[in-house]
C-alpha cells in the first residue's frame, strides 16, 4: 500500500526484546477513517506492533510516521492528543470509581497540573454515555464485571479525543455478549465519530465482519494485507494459521465466514 494519503505508517521498523528481533523491515500503512484488524497466530508479532506504532516500545530500527513526524521523536503530550492506546488486560487502582478513570483520559489537554475543566466534564460525560456507562458512574472499576470494566477503559480512551483509537484484544476473556457489545460500540465510533481504529484480533469471524482492512501477520512481517475478502482466503489461512479451512460467505453481510477443520500437514502457523 502507497503511503499517499495514509499519515500513520511505519518505514522499515524492526523491533526487538533485548536480542530477539521481533519485527524486521515492516512496512505498513493505517488507511484512515477506517476499522484495521491485525490477525496472525500467537506469537506472531501482531501486539508488538500495535505497540511500537502506538509509541509504548520503541523500534530498534525504522521509523513510525505521524503526519510526516517520527511519533517517537514527537512531545508524549502531543502524540497522547491524536492517539489513544487500550493495552491487554489494563489494571485500575484499587477503589477507583469509573468516571475517575474515564477523566484520566483528559490528561493530555490539561495545562500542568490543571483541575477539569467545563470542557472536560463534558467530554466525560460523553464517554459515559456513548459506552452506556451512566449507570456505573460512581462505581469501582474493580467491582464491574468483565465487560463493563472493557467499556470503562475504552471510554476513557475515548475521553482522550483522538482520531486514533489502538486497542491489544478487546474482547479477550469476555463471554459472546459482551464481545459482540465491545465491537458494535467500535463499529458505531467509527461510523458516527469518524475514528480511525486500530485493533489486534483473536478472532478471524470478528476481524472479517467489523474491520475494513485487514492485516495478516506471521514472524514480525505481513503476509496478507487488504479488504476481509483478499485476506480470508483458504491461501492465507494455510500460510498464516497452518489451518485447512472452508470459507463461506456471511448471510447477512457476505463478509468471509471461516470455519476450520483440519490442520495443515506442514502447520508454520502453530507456535509461531
Amino acid at each position: 500500500m502507497t503511503h499517499g494519503a495514509n499519515r500513520l505508517f511505519t518505514k522499515q521498523m524492526d523491533v526487538a526484546y533485548d536480542d530477539r528481533l521481533i519485527v524486521s523491515d515492516l512496512n505498513l500503512s493505517i488507511p484512515p477513517g477506517k476499522i484495521t484488524a491485525l490477525v496472525g497466530s500467537n506469537g506472531s508479532g501482531k501486539s508488538t506492533i500495535l505497540k511500537a506504532m502506538a509509541r509504548i516500545i520503541k523500534p530498534r530500527g525504522g521509523t513510525v510516521y505521524l503526519d510526516g513526524k517520527s511519533i517517537h521523536e514527537q512531545a508524549t503530550k502531543d502524540v497522547a492528543k491524536q492517539l489513544a492506546i487500550l493495552p491487554q488486560n489494563p489494571t485500575a487502582p484499587e477503589g477507583l470509581t469509573v468516571s475517575e478513570l474515564i477523566s484520566y483520559g483528559r490528561f493530555p489537554h490539561q495545562k500542568g497540573f490543571g483541575s477539569l475543566g467545563s470542557e472536560d466534564r463534558d467530554v466525560i460525560h460523553w464517554a459515559i454515555e456513548v459506552t452506556g456507562m451512566s449507570e456505573f458512574a460512581d462505581r469501582p472499576v474493580d467491582k464491574l464485571s468483565g465487560g463493563q470494566r472493557q467499556r470503562a477503559w475504552i471510554a476513557m480512551a475515548l475521553a482522550q479525543k483522538t482520531e486514533y483509537l489502538f486497542l491489544d484484544e478487546p474482547t479477550t476473556f469476555l463471554d459472546m455478549a459482551h464481545q459482540l457489545e465491545i465491537l458494535k460500540l467500535l463499529q458505531k465510533l467509527n461510523a458516527e465519530e469518524e475514528r480511525t481504529i486500530v485493533m489486534v484480533v483473536h478472532d478471524l469471524n470478528h476481524a472479517a465482519r467489523y474491520a475494513h482492512h485487514m492485516v495478516a501477520i506471521q514472524h514480525g512481517k505481513v503476509m496478507s494485507e487488504g479488504t476481509p475478502e483478499q485476506v480470508v482466503t483458504q491461501e492465507v489461512l494455510r500460510k498464516v494459521f497452518g489451518i485447512e479451512a472452508d470459507i463461506l460467505a456471511d448471510p447477512r453481510t457476505g463478509v468471509p465466514l471461516c470455519l476450520p477443520f483440519e490442520l495443515c500437514a506442514t502447520s508454520e502457523g502453530i507456535g509461531s
